[in-house]
């Protein structure tokens, strides 16, 4: 997977700020942006979520990440007041960002959104099905009998979007994550490598 392919879902307002400045620096560090989310939680938390170009995402990547970036923030200062930096990896029910995510887990449950409705609703469950004719495939596992069990939902609608927690799932993160381990093939982390500041 390309370090530099660009996301289809991004942040607004001052954590859109954040991943400007951050994702550049983190491409520098062999990583990409997966998203950067800013909480009223411990009075104000910065979460950015990485990973390795093959979906990896360890302990020690966080801590470089939060080594990288946090000289950049400190000095571009996008936050008004203080803040907890929070580094961690997108874990096994990961959001879908970029194209490639939906396709490097087709056949795994997800939830969709959409910024405009699609057949009179905007948000969709079922197993993702690849991409196909600019958009993502899926068959519904919450169609009423009135409607379509597959549908394609256009890249550039869809507004959130991430995986669905179920064994199945577990097991593929899992296996990816071993294989990434021994270097066998391209993988996934299963764990949720986290690591913390405050600025």
């Amino acid at each position: 997977m390309e370090l530099d392919e660009a996301r289809i879902i991004e942040e607004t307002g001052v954590a859109a700020r954040v991943a400007a400045i951050v994702a550049p620096v983190l491409g520098d560090l062999g990583y990409r942006l997966v998203r950067v989310k800013v909480t009223g939680q411990n009075g104000c938390t910065v979460q950015i979520m990485a990973e390795r170009p093959d979906g990896t995402m360890t302990v020690d990547d966080c801590e470089a990440v939060s080594r990288g970036v946090s000289p950049v923030l400190d000095l571009e200062d996008p936050i008004e007041r203080a803040y907890h930096l929070e580094i961690s990896s997108p874990g096994i029910d990961r959001p879908l960002v970029r194209a490639s995510d939906f396709e490097r887990w087709s056949g795994h449950e997800a939830k969709v959104e959409t910024s405009l409705p699609v057949s009179g609703r905007k948000r969709f469950r079922g197993i993702l099905l690849g991409l196909a004719d600019g958009g993502v495939r899926l068959r519904r596992s919450d169609a009423r009998p009135d409607e379509e069990p597959e549908v394609t939902l256009a890249l550039a609608d869809i507004a959130e979007a991430r995986l669905v927690l179920t064994d199945a799932l577990i097991t593929e993160a899992l296996r990816r994550g071993k294989a990434a381990q021994t270097g066998d093939d391209a993988g996934e982390d299963a764990g949720d490598g986290t690591g913390d500041a405050t600025h």
